[in-house]
């Protein structure tokens, strides 16, 4: 017996009358948003290149995954061996340039063929081009998923200053926004405007999601060493003015960038 096949049945065990009464009563449903947890987790795992965590979060999402396919095939909709032969199936079909003669010579045509090949799989000619997209997606990844959709049928800017220009634009419009205190317009720009910012990351092939991340993180730590440097000197942030906490927060960016300068 494979390692997998020991898990499978001990899922099944956990479910099966006897078992793990919590086991027991989770449905497809009720299992969605630890699923969503642990791509998260793992997602986390990646970023922080800690295999050790990796191993055990990728190990949390395969549970997940049987468990799932364990609640269907109990159901009779359909068993974790019908999962697997999906998957293969899907892979062999949109990979006629490896398991078939149609060769193709880079990533992008790659992307396109998928596309097209997925579509046609789905039936989706009638449909609209973006339709596929989920609405449920994280806000950057939809709005970058969306964007390069777009690309791979030529709606795109052609240079980065072209994206830049957009910015400023968007930008300009949100100002104007703001000053004429119209919330719904505000709003409205805004959105426009991280759309735009977003599209510049997808262009300079960076994932807006992990960008933001790690502009948060920095965000963050700056601002641990801001509130280290007030306790050492016997305060707390509530107790300091906004010009004190600026100074001490251009105080660390600064010497941040010295480090990155001389490092």
């Amino acid at each position: 017996m494979t390692r997998f096949e020991r898990l499978c049945e001990i899922v099944a065990r956990l479910r099966a009358p006897g078992g793990c009464p919590w086991d027991r009563e989770q449905t497809n449903s009720s299992l969605a948003p630890a699923l969503l947890e642990e791509a998260y987790e793992t997602t986390a795992a990646i970023r922080a290149y800690d295999d050790s965590n990796l191993r055990e979060e990728l190990g949390d999402l395969l549970l997940l995954v049987t468990m799932h396919a364990q609640i269907a095939e109990e159901a009779g909709r359909f068993a974790i061996d019908d999962v697997a032969a999906g998957a293969i199936e899907k892979l062999v079909r949109r990979h006629p340039h490896v398991f078939g003669e149609n060769k193709l010579g880079d990533s992008g045509a790659v992307l396109k063929q998928w596309e097209a090949i997925k579509r046609e799989e789905k039936k989706m000619a009638g449909d609209h081009y973006l339709a596929g997209i989920p609405a449920v997606f994280p806000a950057l990844m939809r709005a970058q998923k969306a964007q390069s959709k777009a690309a791979r049928v030529n709606f795109d800017w052609s240079e980065t200053r072209d994206v830049t220009a957009k910015i400023e634009e968007e930008f300009e419009e949100t100002k104007a926004a703001l000053a004429s205190g119209n919330e719904a317009a505000i709003a409205d720009e805004i959105g426009d405007l991280l759309f735009a910012v977003t599209n510049l990351a997808r262009k300079c092939k960076l994932d807006a999601e992990t960008v933001l991340q790690a502009g948060t993180d920095k965000f963050i730590k700056r601002f641990n060493q801001m509130e280290d440097r007030l306790r050492a000197a016997g305060k707390q942030l509530r107790d300091v003015s906004l010009a004190d906490l600026d100074e001490q927060w251009t105080a660390i960016k600064a010497e941040r960038d010295h480090q990155s300068l001389h490092g």
